[in-house]
């Protein structure tokens, strides 16, 4: 094209993410080529109010760089097909699934993708029985209660008690009906980027995540300003390659397109990996675990923006 392409970066929201939305977008902003693109800043209020109407002539591609719920579940990405406007990442159904802690879980089991043993309830099912130790008996202490369709950390406790669980429960419950709750597995934390299309997605190097406590949670990920991965990580090849492998697998599992980061857990005792969730708009501040990996594998993040873009493109047929 000999007019730069329009890119309206999408941030903000209403969702609990609603800051590192704002960091993500910042990043892409900033680090767009200004040669071949002509950034449009859209920041959606916490509300929910967009400050211009999206339309075609606004924009040539979307960055939806929306973290949660409204932004990485299906939402907005329905919106932008009705739109007829291409966009980066995943469409409706593998942003849907992706998001649902649940439904995505399901989708690993289905194609014999290893995953952490877990219950799942609704709040209907959690107020209607005093015995909460009833829904997650077949579960070890410790465990871990999240929000079935968040990410982020946000709403998440480590429970080694019933009055723990009763507590970590109530947490996940002011931010989703259905909670999930996972076995604890004493394990290191890796992550592995994926990029591409449907048919021929890339996986990254691996990384690990220095995880100081239980758990990486929010305030370490986006407010601290301390390390909080290794790149490349430091595993035999073919542990290695069996992330990257179970990546790619991950990724088709949802039907998924444009990028993704697929978070691990290789149990220290045994050596075995699973799949602990595939996040389908992860984090693009500078901090990001998702550039940094791809940086390591040869692909600087002015590039990385510029290959999703084009993945974008293709998919529409532009």
């Amino acid at each position: 094209m000999s007019q730069r392409v329009r890119v309206a970066v999408l941030a903000g929201g209403p969702s609990a993410e609603h800051e590192v939305s704002l960091q993500s977008a910042q990043a892409v902003l900033d680090a767009l080529p200004r040669k071949l693109y002509e950034p449009v800043p859209v920041i959606i209020d916490r509300q929910g109010r967009w400050p211009v109407e999206l339309r075609r002539g606004l924009a040539d591609v979307v960055f939806p760089v929306l973290h949660g719920p409204f932004g990485e579940d299906g939402v907005i990405q329905g919106h932008l097909e009705t739109l007829g406007i291409p966009y980066v990442g995943c469409g409706v159904l593998a942003s849907a699934v992706g998001m649902d802690k649940v439904a995505m879980r399901r989708a690993f089991l289905a194609e014999d993708i290893p995953v952490t043993p877990h219950v799942w309830f609704t709040a209907h099912e959690w107020r209607a029985t005093t015995d909460h130790w009833s829904l997650v008996k077949t579960l070890d202490w410790p465990m871990y209660v999240k929000p079935a369709g968040l990410g982020s950390s946000i709403g998440i406790s480590r429970a080694t008690s019933v009055e723990e669980l009763r507590a970590g429960v109530e947490l996940a419950l002011t931010y989703d009906r259905t909670v999930v709750v996972e076995q604890g597995v004493s394990a290191r934390e890796l992550i592995c980027g994926v990029l591409g299309d449907h048919d021929t997605p890339d996986a990254s190097v691996p990384g690990e995540l220095i995880v100081h406590g239980d758990w990486l949670d929010y305030e370490a990920k986006y407010l601290s300003q301390a390390e909080i991965a290794t790149i490349p990580a430091t595993l035999p090849d073919r542990v290695a390659e069996d992330v990257r492998e179970l990546s790619l697998r991950a990724f088709r599992a949802i039907g998924g397109y444009g990028l993704a980061r697929v978070d691990f857990l290789q149990e220290r005792e045994t050596g075995r990996l699973y799949v602990l969730e595939i996040n389908t708009m992860p984090g693009f501040t500078a901090r990001s675990v998702y550039a940094r990996a791809w940086a390591a594998s040869g692909v600087p993040y002015p590039e990385l923006l510029r290959r999703l873009i084009d993945l974008a493109f293709a998919r529409s047929g532009s």
